[in-house]
């Protein structure tokens, strides 16, 4: 179905695949579709009845020279006009209705992507990199609908045009007709090599674009760590690369269209000699007029522009299909399999036997950890930075499935439960916090989309997030998020903990929630933390030892293994790891 473009990347979908999907996403809309290229069509003929007119009004102006006739050229004239008019209503009435289509089908494509890749595994992710996957639903959904919107309206016109003008020069003289194809063979001749040659060259462009935005996030989103083991020189390297890497395909892109225009042109010389000649010949012989042939000659030079814009559009077709083939490459892959018969938690206990994992085989980041927290606990996992407590949490949640061990969660196997299950017994709530864009009462309602706005308001009132709600200009109906009104990093992760309290899972981790936030910030969302974990099973990555110190249980973790566990005042006492991190931990704050 799909073929790889190279190394652990996403698939991209195979040239038969990415035919098959358009069908299937047409088809739904094949009424439409019909009405768009019969108007396109009409247009197109409409168009060319101006060559006769334009060739009627010569013949005209001959014969009064000649003293053979009145010079009156009001009709023609006259018809020309309401050809312009009916030609640009057919022209404009297509365009709409083309774009029409090719958004809904986007829309379509674009809703499956996403629910596509929301369910794939993040391991899968990572493994091709979230460079590649943001550079599918961003630049590649971008080329494609500058395609819909432009190129694809313009190549059915464009290529009706051709075929209809053919027919008009063949109808006029059928030698007009043979003279203008002898261009045919360099134009076909030009339009296989340019498919045969940049096909591969747009492929590469997309594969290139994914593989540079992820160098790009890798190197800025972990500049601390690139400044703390000073690999900055390595990465700037490694980003002028993949930059040298997207210059190349640009260049050898820009020597192919200069050939491809190159060619173009002696096309264009041949045809239009042939047909001047023709003309030359037949109106010498008296087998036609010099109106006619101003007419085929009128006819060929129009042909320049729709044959030069429907091969200069196979470029965008070509760069289109290439994003295509991205988009449903991720959407052709199969999600994890879903267990015959789901399995229900009976409760928020959480045990973990002898889980390990590696990201790299042989190098293991956990080893045998074993986890026992009791329904409706408080567990705060601490540790110094790499002692494995964000992979533990990933695996705990189901995000990342162990290289060894089980995980349960109510006495039942995460396997056993089934993702969609899982979603509703656990969640997850990291540092990197996203605000949607749109109203926050909808950015609320994505956790529980029939919440009433008593309901949001309650869960806003556990995290202490009220106050600061109230102040919005329009309350719950503001608009946040990218374009609206900008939430502070507090108020942010105090929206997540609302989100958290709707979804009401039995089970709740929260990763570092506090870290991005500034000590006073920090404080406040400990308090909603602790309340939003309420009556749910808390599994809490502590990046301030204050929120181990108010944990029913503390976890410490050292190069990853469980080194310690008890209470807070358990732990202090025994002077061992945990002792010494907070007493570093004391001095400090």
């Amino acid at each position: 179905m799909t073929a790889a473009s190279g190394g652990a990347l996403l698939p991209v979908a195979t040239p038969a695949r990415v035919r098959r999907t358009v069908v299937d996403l047409i088809h739904p809309h094949r009424l439409l579709a019909c009405f768009a290229l019969l108007t396109l069509a009409g247009a197109a003929a409409v168009s060319l009845v101006a060559a006769p007119l334009l060739g009627r009004i010569v013949d005209i102006a001959a014969a009064a020279q000649s003293g053979s006739g009145d010079g009156s050229v009001m009709e023609p004239v006259l018809a020309l006009v309401a050809v312009a008019v009916l030609q640009g209503a057919l022209a404009v009435l297509g365009f709409v209705l083309v774009a029409r289509l090719g958004e809904q089908v986007l829309a379509t494509l674009r809703e499956a992507f996403v629910d596509h890749a929301l369910r794939l595994p993040l391991a899968r992710i990572e493994q091709g990199g979230t460079g590649d996957l943001t550079s599918r639903v961003t630049e590649d959904v971008s080329v494609i609908s500058d395609a819909v919107r432009s190129a694809l309206p313009d190549f059915a016109r464009s290529s009706l045009i051709i075929v209809l003008t053919v027919v008009g020069l063949t109808a006029l003289d059928w030698r007009f007709g043979a003279a203008a194809l002898l261009a045919v063979p360099v134009q076909v001749l030009t339009a296989r090599w340019y498919l045969r040659s940049s096909g591969p060259i747009y492929a590469e462009e997309r594969a290139v674009a994914g593989t540079e935005q992820q160098q790009l996030l890798d190197s800025i989103g972990g500049a601390r760590t690139v400044r703390a083991f000073r690999l900055a020189t390595t990465h700037l390297d490694a980003v002028r690369a993949r930059v040298d890497a997207s210059i190349d395909v640009a260049i050898r892109l820009l020597r192919l269209h200069t050939l491809f225009f190159g060619r173009l042109n002696l096309a264009e010389l041949i045809g239009l000699t042939s047909v001047l000649v023709a003309g030359f010949l037949l109106v010498r012989s008296g087998t036609s007029t010099i109106g006619e042939a101003s007419a085929a000659a009128l006819y060929f030079a129009n042909l320049f522009g729709p044959i030069n814009a429907a091969l200069f559009l196979l470029d965008k077709v070509q760069s289109a299909t290439a994003g295509l083939a991205r988009l449903v490459g991720v959407v052709d892959v199969e999600p994890p399999a879903e267990p015959a018969a789901p399995m229900r938690a009976a409760d928020g206990a959480v045990k973990a036997v002898a889980v390990g994992h590696s990201y790299v085989e042989g190098h293991d980041v956990l080893h045998g950890v074993d986890l026992d927290v009791a329904h409706g606990a408080h567990v705060a996992l601490v540790g110094a930075s790499g002692a494995g407590k964000t992979t533990l949490a990933a695996i705990l949640a189901g995000v990342r499935p162990p290289t060894r061990g089980t995980v349960h969660i109510g006495g039942v196997r995460l396997a056993d439960q089934g993702q969609t299950l899982l979603r509703r017994t656990i969640a997850l709530v990291t540092q990197e916090v996203h605000v949607f864009a749109g109203p926050l009462a909808d950015d609320l309602r994505l956790a529980a989309p029939t919440a009433t706005d008593e309901e949001i308001r309650a869960a806003l009132e556990t995290v202490d997030a009220t106050g600061w709600v109230d102040l919005l200009p329009d309350g719950l109906g503001t608009v946040v998020g990218a374009g609206g009104h900008e939430l502070s990093v507090v108020e942010a992760q105090q929206l997540a903990l609302a989100r958290l309290v709707l979804a009401d899972p039995p089970v709740a981790i929260l990763d570092e929630a506090t870290a991005e936030a500034g000590s006073a910030g920090a404080r406040r969302l400990e308090v909603s933390a602790r309340a939003a974990l309420r009556g749910r099973t808390g599994i809490v990555i502590a990046h301030r030892l204050t929120q181990a110190a108010t944990a029913d249980v503390v976890v410490v973790m050292h190069d990853g293994r469980v080194v310690e566990h008890g209470t807070h005042d358990e732990l202090v006492a025994a002077g061992g790891h945990y002792s010494r991190l907070w007493e570093a931990w004391s001095a400090s704050s």
